[in-house]
């Protein structure tokens, strides 16, 4: 059998990694001297590291993450800040979201809330996990939409399907009633199915009284608090730092 013959069934096949390595091994003497063995792992091991970095590519263009250069290797620690450096480490296993559970991120306005929940976003995608970035209102905007067009069941099950849902900027402005009970369904289809960060400028214990009616905001709470991961940031705004520097 020839290269060529080899190479056009691997490309049949689909195995890019493994028909760009097996060229490779070609084009290099040194490699005759292997064992069988040891050639065909290097070649599977291509195989898999370009499938991973295909995986995490595509993922990284559906999370539709904001901020491109969101990462938790540019995340400044400091007590003042209130990021602790062993919680974010924790975190960034993607342990939590293997475990259903949720991370709430608040602060004031411009402390970095936004910018840590798409890094963590970001390093779920790289650990293998699907993610998608919203702002609230964008999200409730499109599950409206989905009703009008007759898809709402659709749609909530796509976003329970999300292993990382990122809710950035809860809060913000007051809450209708079908938003209210909309928000609420995603919180519901996500529970026991996902991880959910949310970010808001509300501390935690304000959220009760901003979501309105009782009944839901208890049934909320309960479901995104319950051994959730806290991170309360403090500070100057991070835009008013970067603007001075």
């Amino acid at each position: 059998m020839t290269l060529s013959t080899l190479t056009q069934q691997l490309d049949t096949l689909g195995f890019s990694g493994f028909k760009a390595a097996l060229q490779r091994q070609s084009e290099d003497a040194n490699y005759a001297q292997l064992p069988f063995e040891e050639r065909l792992y290097q070649l599977l091991e291509a195989e898999q590291s370009e499938r991973t970095a295909k995986k995490i590519k595509r993922l990284l263009s559906q999370a539709k993450l904001k901020d491109r250069q969101a990462a938790l290797d540019q995340i400044e620690y400091s007590a003042k800040r209130g990021i602790e450096r062993s919680q974010i480490l924790a975190l960034a296993s993607g342990e939590y979201i293997a475990k259903g559970q949720n991370v709430l991120i608040t602060g004031a306005t411009g402390v970095g809330k936004s910018f840590l929940a798409q890094a963590l976003a970001k390093q779920a995608i790289f650990e293998g996990y699907s993610a998608k970035y919203y702002r609230v209102t964008r999200v409730l905007e499109e599950i409206k939409i989905a009703r009008l067009e007759g898809n709402y069941t659709k749609a909530l099950q796509k976003l329970s399907r999300i292993n990382l849902l990122v809710l950035d900027d809860f809060g913000v402005t007051p809450l209708k009633a079908d938003e209210l009970n909309d928000l609420f369904e995603v919180i519901e289809e996500r529970t026991l199915s996902g991880s959910t960060i949310i970010t808001a400028q509300l501390p935690v214990k304000e959220w009760h009284n901003y979501l309105g009616n009782a009944t839901i905001a208890d049934a909320m709470m309960d479901r995104l608090i319950y051994s959730a991961h806290r991170i309360e940031m403090k500070g100057e705004s991070m835009r008013k730092i970067m603007a001075q520097k």
